[in-house]
Parts: structure tokens; sequence; C-alpha cells
């Protein structure tokens, strides 16, 4: 996977007095898929999830192989996020919400939601309301936190989660999927929450879903 440049860029919050940290990747612009893009939100701020997670980064390569735009951000309080650090899931969809709509000023198309643990509830969340949030991909959400109503029949979902996970349950992830009308869920084996094993698995399993 080849490393795409990389580019600061400033996400304000409405209204405005909180502006987040995040990371920009342009998609190909020969690939027919450069007009759509991904904001990807990383796991609990409050337990050290910040954009620079691995998970977070093999998620974004694989928009990136896919040709696509990816956004990824830092909640607000962690790295040079402004603002106090939050573990409410109120905060936590603003900021996802003001990370999406600022993709959406970017690129023409459709977008996928997308997100680790936390940040993949958030994402779920934020993306109800957003017509053209038309995918999800979801790494390792705890099911307890996720609503089956924001999931939205023209959405496509995928779902990874690791064999052992012991805070999203492989079992009742893949029961959400088979609930929903275009979802999947990919367990990586021998793996766990925090992936430090099949890491790189997470990455496969995107560009497969993204068809690459």
């Amino acid at each position: 996977m080849a490393k795409r440049e990389e580019r600061a860029v400033p996400v304000p919050v409405p209204p405005g007095d909180i502006v987040l940290d995040a990371l920009y990747v342009a998609g190909e612009p020969d690939s027919p898929e450069a007009g759509r893009g991904a904001v990807i939100a990383p796991p609990h701020p409050l337990y050290g999830g910040s954009m620079e997670s691995p998970v977070l980064t093999q998620v974004a390569f694989a928009f990136g192989d896919a040709g696509r735009a990816s956004l990824r951000f830092n909640w607000r309080g962690v790295g040079a996020s402004g603002g106090a650090k939050s573990g409410e899931r109120d905060d936590a969809v603003a900021d996802y919400h003001a990370a999406l709509e600022q993709l959406l000023e970017t690129v023409g198309g459709e977008v996928c939601a997308a997100g680790y643990s936390f940040g993949a509830v958030a994402a779920a969340s934020a993306a109800r309301s957003c017509p053209r949030a038309t995918e999800l991909l979801l790494v390792a959400p705890p099911p307890s936190m996720l609503d089956p109503a924001a999931f939205r029949e023209d959405q496509r979902v995928l779902f990874i989660v690791g064999e052992h996970d012991s805070i999203a349950d492989p079992g009742a992830l893949g029961a959400l999927a088979a609930s929903l009308p275009a979802a999947r869920c990919a367990v990586v084996p021998d793996a766990d929450h925090f992936f430090g094993a099949g890491l790189a698995e997470i990455g496969r399993e995107a560009a497969r879903w993204l068809g690459v």
C-alpha cells in the first residue's frame, strides 16, 4: 500500500468555538471513485483514542487504494483539537457531523461513514441524517451502543470485528448484519478489540469490500 500525501486541515464544530485537528487525503484524480470519500473516526477519547490509531491508518489506506478521499480527525481535546475531552455521545456525534460536513463540501459524490469502536458508534449515528452517506464501515462497534434504527435501508454496511473481541461481540454484530438488507460482518481470526493481531486483515477486508 503506497502512502499518499496527507494534508492537515482544521474542522470547525458549530457554532465555531471548537476546531478539530484532521488529516485529509485526496482521491486519485483519474479514478472513477475520485468523487467519493470517507470520514474515519477514532476510538474513545478518554482511553487514548486518536487519529494516529493503526486501525484508522489501515482503513484510510484501503480508501486510498480504492481511489477515494479520506478525512480522519481527533476528537475535541485530543492532540491539537480544541475544547475539552469528552466521552459524551452527543459531543462525539457533533464532532463527527462537523467532519462529515467538511468532507461533503470537498467531494461531490457519495461518502462512507467509518470509525473504530466508539468512533464507529458515532459514525453510524451521524450518518443516519446524511443522505449522501450511503456506506458504513464500522470496526468493532460495541453492539450495546448501536441503535438498530440508525441504519437505513439504502446503506451498504461492513462490520469488522476480532474473533476474541470481549467488547464488540462478534456474534451480536453478525446477527445485526443478518438483520440488515445490505450488510456483512467480517471476523478477523485471533484478534481482540485492540487488534494487536490481525491488523493487516482489517485493511484487506476493507479493500475487498471496496472492490480493490
